[in-house]
Parts: structure tokens; sequence; C-alpha cells
């Protein structure tokens, strides 16, 4: 059966690029994942991308490979050349040719096929990265806040023949592909614009010129590659920066590569630094699909950013004008979407968080997910068998998670939920504006976790009564949660003051003003959901003033989106949040926070931080500034979102059967508590239990 929403006919009819023939129209897409700079990087990349392999994917493109030092973000990329090249030794491991062979073998006996990603960061390579921040131009990027070394005329040549010999060695080493990072404001993009390109030599000085290096860098990774790999060029459909190239460059410069040899073209959009969203929940599903229809090339075309499931990828090819599509964090989440869209099965969504992905590559961190926090550690939490039963005690994401992972291993699993739906915070976070997708998260556990035989006992408190089952349990996972912490301010119990949870649960009825106590995501979150505004396509691009390329006029595919907003109907509060010191919402991850407080300024939401609470009043809250004076942040419902306290009651209950047990999430440490960290904590901890 496949995926619910109807026929995948155009995802899997096969395709070619160049003679590369492919099983079916979805690309995964290329992730850099931390691991690529480790000294076991080959078996560890190996097993992500043969998981994937055997879940259904087709091309492979692999996370950006440094063509030298220079070239290298930071030191978790891996290097190709220049201090080492092809028999560079890492620490303890592999030489960089043994670690890539490794690679390229991870889909024999599949059909899927391998492609090395090509990659200079240019100006976006760190102070601290291996070898020396060079660009076209000495102009410092808002990422790296490094100013980089101009190349001079000779060494732009040098670089093309770094990119060509990564080639070779790619073709040597039995990758089926090689792209070209040229995408995301990385070194072909600095070349190309004008906002980095002020060079007045051959490599510069007008549109053809800019357009030179990587016209000359396709045709000589062409040429390196030989007749039997494919060559595909990420490119940037629109740049999203000010001053930025016009559309007539950017078509220029596919029909300047497609004459270069190249055999497709994968449209990017946007830049590292672009105040432009391209990948946050916030942005609707295939918004920026547009910019790779309008191309009209020779070679198959391949869209992304944003598509994160297979019946959104088989609309857009549906409606002509690409040829592929390319989805990323979706393997991340799901290693077997692709499987699952031929032959069904319950997906797990990714939920477009950044906060284990894009965050944390961006500091050269070790990629993962967020619903999946397997990703990326495969050869950490190999098959093994769980024997015996096992009892989970909360169903939020980190009790789903362990017990998920406790029925996958083989146990006999029961899961006690005492509200009557699974998901935790999950089933608040599903109604902000921009998460709906955490919906998706919990559907996806509710349906495996029947599939894997999970005894699910909802609306149902484990207590007392219940000693003698837990006393007969292999082991036990405590994933009881968290509360909303009570605040010490006078008037707190007033009855227009509310915690968080009932806010969420109950709403706030037709309040024309509400003040937020706190300032961490939760407030934020729940500022977002009483400003509820709209997040269609036409909206979007209006609100960060995008203008669509003028071969097509609108995305036919992007689907309004409609936010359930409590009882919050009508017209928007005035909602103004509140923290006594630093900044709202630091503790989002770094690619979503200035999205979400963008958008709160947007909506109208007041943010006040250097304060202190003097006291709760009917008419709202009494707040005391840095210099003294008094003021009051007037407000009909005040919401307390100030931090939580663990939820741990039975954990004397768990110690006194003398089972093995385990607490996870919020009910182990609710500091600084996140979804990261509490999914991560459900499978480490059945792990830990089933190898008892």
């Amino acid at each position: 059966m496949p995926e619910p929403g109807g026929s995948l006919d155009h995802i899997f009819t096969p395709i070619e690029i160049g003679g590369l023939r492919l099983p079916h129209r979805i690309v995964m897409g290329s992730m850099h994942l931390g691991l690529e700079g480790l000294p076991d990087a080959g078996p560890r990349l190996a097993a992500f991308y043969r998981e994937r392999a055997l879940g259904g994917a087709g091309l492979i493109v692999t996370g950006g490979w440094a063509v030298s030092a220079d070239g290298a973000a930071d030191g978790s990329y891996g290097v190709l050349g220049s201090g080492g090249g092809r028999h560079l030794t890492r620490p303890e491991g592999q030489t960089t040719t043994a670690a890539l062979e490794t690679i390229a073998k991870a889909t024999e006996g599949t059909e899927a096929r391998i492609a090395l990603q090509l990659f200079h960061a240019g100006r976006y390579a760190l102070a601290d990265s291996p070898g020396e921040v060079v660009a076209p131009s000495a102009i410092a990027s808002r990422v790296s806040r490094t100013e980089p070394r101009a190349l001079g005329e000779d060494e732009v040549w040098d670089v093309v023949a770094e990119f060509a010999a990564a080639a070779r060695l790619a073709r040597e080493l039995g990758f089926a592909a090689v792209e070209i990072m040229g995408s995301e404001g990385y070194l072909v993009d600095q070349f190309l614009s004008p906002v980095t390109n002020k060079r007045d030599d051959s490599w510069g000085g007008d549109a053809e010129g800019r357009m030179r290096f990587g016209v000359e860098l396709a045709s000589a990774v062409r040429e390196a590659a030989g007749d039997e790999v494919a060559v595909l060029f990420r490119m940037t459909g629109a740049e999203l920066m000010p001053e930025a190239r016009d559309w007539a460059e950017v078509e220029a410069f596919a029909r300047g590569l497609v004459a270069a040899g190249v055999d497709a073209l994968n449209i990017g959009v946007g830049w590292h630094e672009s105040p432009v969203p391209t990948v946050q929940g916030v942005v609707p599903s295939g918004a920026f699909v547009p910019w790779a229809e309008a191309l009209d090339a020779s070679v198959p075309v391949i869209a992304g950013n944003r598509i994160n499931r297979l019946r959104d990828a088989e609309e857009i090819l549906a409606a002509g004008g690409i040829d592929l599509v390319s989805m990323s964090r979706p393997f991340l989440a799901d290693p077997r979407i692709v499987e699952k869209g031929r032959s069904g099965g319950a997906v797990n969504v990714c939920i477009s968080c950044d906060q284990a992905c894009i965050d944390r590559s961006l500091v050269g961190g070790h990629v993962s997910c967020l619903v999946n926090p397997r990703s990326g550690y495969e050869v950490d939490f190999p098959a093994q068998d769980a024997e015996g039963r096992f009892a989970v005690i909360g169903g939020g994401p980190a009790g789903m998670e362990a017990a998920r992972v406790l029925a996958t291993l083989g146990g006999d699993v029961h899961l006690f939920e005492a509200r009557e739906e699974l998901g935790g915070q999950f089933r608040w976070a599903r109604m902000v504006p921009g998460k709906e997708d955490y919906g998706a998260t919990i559907s996806y556990f509710e349906s495996e976790l029947r599939r894997l035989g999970v005894h699910l006992h909802l609306g149902h408190e484990v207590g007392e009564d219940d000693a003698e089952v837990i006393a007969g349990c292999a082991g036990v996972v405590l994933a009881t949660g968290v509360h909303p912490r009570a605040v010490d301010i006078p008037g707190s119990s007033l009855p227009h003051v509310v915690d968080y949870a009932t806010a969420f649960e109950s709403g706030l009825g037709s309040a024309k003003s509400v003040a937020i106590v706190g300032g961490g995501g939760i407030g934020v979150d729940l500022a977002h959901l009483l400003a509820h505004e709209s997040s269609d396509a036409d909206d979007f691009y209006g609100r960060y003033d995008v203008e669509l390329p003028s071969a097509v006029p609108f995305p036919s595919h992007s689907r309004k989106r409609h936010h359930a907003t409590g009882s919050t109907a009508g017209a928007s509060p005035q909602v103004t949040v509140m923290r006594r010191s630093g900044r709202v919402g630091s503790g989002i991850g770094i690619t979503t926070r200035w999205v979400w407080l963008d958008a709160l300024k947007h909506a109208g939401v007041e943010t006040r931080t250097g304060l202190s609470y003097r006291r709760i009043t009917p008419a709202g809250v009494e707040i005391v500034l840095e210099d003294g004076s008094v003021e009051t942040i007037a407000a009909e419902r005040v919401v307390i979102a100030a931090g939580q306290e663990r939820r741990d009651e039975l954990r004397p209950l768990l110690e006194r059967t003398g089972v093995p047990f385990r607490v996870v999430g919020g009910a182990e440490n609710p500091s600084e508590l996140n979804a990261v960290r509490a999914f991560g904590d459900g499978l480490r901890a059945a792990y830990e239990l089933a190898g008892l």
C-alpha cells in the first residue's frame, strides 16, 4: 500500500542522469554529518548510508568533502587534498582513501547509487579551520566573521585543479557520481555574486567574469570524472541576499554549466546568512520549488528545500517542470521513507526543527535527528535482543522512543500514559504555527508502537496498585516528564493567572491582552499560538519580500496550511513576553531563534527583559525596571511559563521493587529540557536495559 494520500507513480518512474540509471525520482540530498573528520569516518558513514540504501534510497549524495584544507569549513570536514591528499592519515584511523573506499561500497547489493559531494567553504570557513580562509574578495561573512584572503588570479586555477583532482579520485574509488557544491553561499556562490565578488580581473568585473569560475570548475570536473561518472551541480536559484544576482544571470549560469557538460542541476536557494528562512518549519512546503521549475534546461533539474513528505514530492513532480526532488533531513528522520512509500507504513516525518541536524552541522557537531536519535549513531546502537517484559511509564517523547526501541529489539513492552493520548508536550507544540508537523510525530509513534505489538495503557496513571506488575518486569523506564514550576510572585494565585499547561490545554478565552511570565521556548511557542499568523506560500513571499522568478508566477503545488488556535478564535490578543534577564528564546536553536523572534515582532508581540516582577494584579503584571521605575503590563490573562519541575514521584516505588530502571527526560533533569535530549534519553535507556 503506498503512502496515504494517493498514488506515487511519478516518484517511482525511473530516470537517467548522464549514463546513471536511477530507480525513482527522489534524491537523498547532501548532509554534512560532522563524522567526515573522525578517525572512524569510513565505517560510521558507510553504516549511515547503507541503512538508507536498504531503505529504498536511489541516488545518495554524501556530505561535502573539502577539495583542500583551505576548503574545509572546520575540523569536522573530510579533506581530499592539499595537505595529505589521497594518503591523508587520520589519527588512529583510516586514510582518506580507505575511508572513501568504504563509503563508496556502502550501496553494494542495493538499487542505490552514491555521489561524492565536492566542497569548498570559501569565506564561510571558520578561523580555526584546517587551512587558510580564502575567497574571491576580502569580505568577511556573518557566518565566520573572519576576513578571508583574496585569491590571486593564478590561485583560482589551483582551486579548479583541486576540484578536478577530487573528481578523479571519486572515479577511481568507485563513486557513481559527483556533485559540485555551488550553493548556500559557499565558494562558487561567492564568485558568482556581486555581493562578494569585487574583483576586476578575469574572474570578476561583470556577470560573465563572475560566472567564469563555476563554469571552468564544471568543465574541469566533467573531464576528470570521465564518461562513467555522472556530474551534478548544486547551484543557487535565489541568493535571497540584498543586491543579489537577478534571474537572468541565474539562467545564464545554468546554460553555461550545461554547456560545460554537467548532467543535472540541483537547485538550492538562500545563503546561510540570508535574512529569509529556507528550511525552518515556518517555510511552507515546496515554497522554493518555483526556482527549479523556472529553469529551461536540457538536463534533469532537481528541486529541494522544505519538502518532507513523499506526497508533496509527488505533487511537485506531477505539476511538471522538474525531474527529481531532493529530500535530505527526511532521511535522517526515517531511513526507510522511500520503501514505505512503495509498501505502506507509518513514516517518521521530519519536523524541520533543525535542532539536532543543521544547528549542529554549523558548529561542527555530530549531526543526528530529534525524532530519530539513532540517526548518525548506527554503529553505536546495533541490533541486539531484549528479552522479557518491560514497562515504560509516560508517553511523551522519551517514553515513546524507549518503548519503540525496546519493542524493536524484541521486548514485550507495556507503555502506561496517564492521559488518553500519547505525545506529552508535543501535543501542545503541534498547535503552534510552523510546528504542525510535531503532530505527525505523535501519529507515527501511535502507529509504529501498535505495529510492534506494544501494549498501550492510555488513561492509566501508575501508582502503588501497580507494584506487582512493575516487580515482574525485566526493566522499567520512568518517563513521566515535568510539570510547570510555580512562581513566588504576589498575586500569582489570582483567578486570571494560569500556568502554561492550562493555557495550551484550555486556551485563554476571549482575552484581548495576555502577559507571559517567562521568555524561554515554551513562552515563545505560546506567544506564537496566540498571535496565530497565516503561513501559506503567498503570505510567506510577501512577509519576506521574496520575488518569484518571472517564468513561474505562483507555485500551484503549495498548499495553504491552517493552524489550530485553541479557543483564541477571532482577533489576536496583544501579547507581551517577559523575562527577568538574558535573551528571550535563548534556549532555541541558532537557525530558528531569529525566525521565531522575527515572526513575533511582525505579529506585534512585545518582548521585555531586564526586569523583576513586583506583583500580579487584576489589571496585569507590575514590573520593576533596572532603573527602579515601576510599570504595569496590562493583561486580562497572565500565563506563568517560568520553567518546569521534574515528575519523579514513582522513583521510590521503583527502588522498592528492585527492578532495574532508568529515569529519562524531564523526570531525570528538567533543567534546559529539550526534545533532543528526551528522545536520546529514551534510546539510550532502552539499550541499557536490553543489555542487562
